[in-house]
């Protein structure tokens, strides 16, 4: 069966923020590749390999990184997505470039290969209008929710109460539709948050007798929709890397665990390695430090002496000087983190981390979770942050300071010293 995709891009992903203040949600880094490319390379892998990006927010990322698709093995093409209008308008930009049955994806959402053939070979079978895959959840409120009957979609219902919910069935976002969808967008109006929802049209095929198949699904489906997101896939990928050592391994360094270390790479004398840990390239690791696992450095990245790093995820040409430590945190490109700084990623009361996003406190679920900085931020020597907190792009935290709050891109905070308690007497 011969079938296009789609996959939509064209979002800043704000609740990602301050990462994507530099960079599209689908162009940030786990395990070494952007979250995007693991979806071209599971379509690449099951057949699929003519691909539409839409694309937008910072588009040029996009089209820089992967051009024309040939050196994944695919065909890429781009439409960019005039006015950031919904999912419905998003899809309607591919009509021209499908033929009749095609897959949509959200670039956000990773899934495993697996399931893209199944669903593949359950469509070619069945042959419905559409074919929705489905998860279950235990909380569906903050989805669209299905009423489902021997498999056929008779209802969707978004981010209902648990009262409304007529199942724990959502959906995934992961579609293989035929052209009469195109025609059902047309007629989709602006929807109260004034976006054209692919929900409802969707809903009018429903209401057209059309065949809507759900398909239930326990494989891998991972949505990367909040900071904390992206550091568990980072470590789902970690989990299935091989070692793969390009760099150098000084004698005198010890590596338990599966390891990527790139070109250029340095891993010195005393530093130890616990862990699936993926190094990047031309990075200089150590002496004397300890990577535990999980944790994904990118190109460029230069860790210090006496450094701990935890689960976590250091972008392109960041520094982390010596005796400090960084625990499950994501940190972005260019920043300097000085010596002696303190990312702390457990409450002192032991509970699960809140973080803002969207000036709304929320609940992560994580015990475990340090900072999110964005972009070229600074640190000063023993500066110390609270679990959750955020520092948006180009900020500095000046020596001494404990932040505990969220601090917005461009700012600087230092401690003035006020006072001097001595116990010498001064002539």
């Amino acid at each position: 069966m011969f079938l296009k995709a789609i996959i939509l891009s064209a979002g800043e992903g704000t609740r990602m923020r301050p990462l994507t203040l530099t960079k599209p949600k689908t162009m940030l880094p786990v395990a070494g590749k952007p979250i995007i490319q693991y979806n071209i390379e599971s379509l690449r892998d099951s057949g699929v390999t003519d691909i539409l990006l839409i694309v937008n927010y910072k588009e040029d990322m996009v089209r820089n990184y992967f051009k024309d698709g040939k050196d994944l093995g695919v065909n890429i093409t781009y439409k960019r997505q005039e006015e950031l209008s919904g999912t419905a308008n998003a899809i309607g930009y591919g009509e021209d470039f499908v033929d009749n049955e095609f897959i949509v994806l959200n670039g956000d959402i990773i899934l495993d290969t697996s399931l893209l053939m199944n669903i593949i070979d359950e469509y070619s079978q069945k042959k419905p209008d559409t074919l929705m895959v489905l998860t279950e959840v235990e909380d569906p409120t903050l989805f669209g929710v299905v009423e489902i009957e021997n498999n056929i979609v008779k209802k969707i219902i978004e981010k209902p109460t648990i009262d409304e919910a007529p199942s724990n069935y959502v959906n995934t976002g992961i579609y293989i539709f035929n052209k009469d969808i195109f025609e059902k967008i047309l007629k989709t109006e602006k929807s109260l948050r004034g976006e054209y929802e692919i929900t409802d049209s969707l809903s009018m095929q429903i209401l057209d007798n059309k065949t809507i198949l759900g398909f239930k699904s326990n494989k891998k489906w991972l949505d990367v929709g909040r900071p904390w997101e992206l550091i568990e896939i980072n470590e789902y990928f970690l989990e299935e890397i091989t070692t793969n050592i390009k760099g150098k391994v000084e004698p005198g360094a010890h590596v338990h665990g599966n390891i990527h270390l790139g070109e250029g790479s340095v891993i010195r004398s005393g530093v130890y390695i616990m862990g699936s840990v993926y190094i990047g390239e031309n990075c200089d690791i150590g002496p004397n430090c300890y990577i535990r696992g999980s944790t994904y450095l990118g190109n460029n990245v230069n860790v210090g002496n006496a450094v701990e790093i935890k689960n976590s995820i250091i972008m392109d040409d960041t520094n982390v000087n010596h005796l400090s430590y960084v625990g499950d945190s994501v940190i972005g490109s260019n920043c300097n983190i000085a010596a002696g700084t303190n990312v702390a990623n457990l409450r002192f009361d032991n509970e699960t981390v809140k973080t803002k996003i969207k000036d709304e406190k929320i609940d992560s679920g994580r015990r475990k979770l340090g900072a999110i900085f964005g972009d070229s931020v600074k640190t000063g020597i023993n500066s110390s942050f609270s679990p959750g907190v955020k520092v948006g792009c180009n900020s500095s935290v000046g020596s001494d300071v404990l932040l505990y709050e969220d601090l917005e891109s461009n700012k600087v905070v230092l401690v003035k010293q006020k006072h001097i308690i001595t116990d010498k007497k001064i002539n």
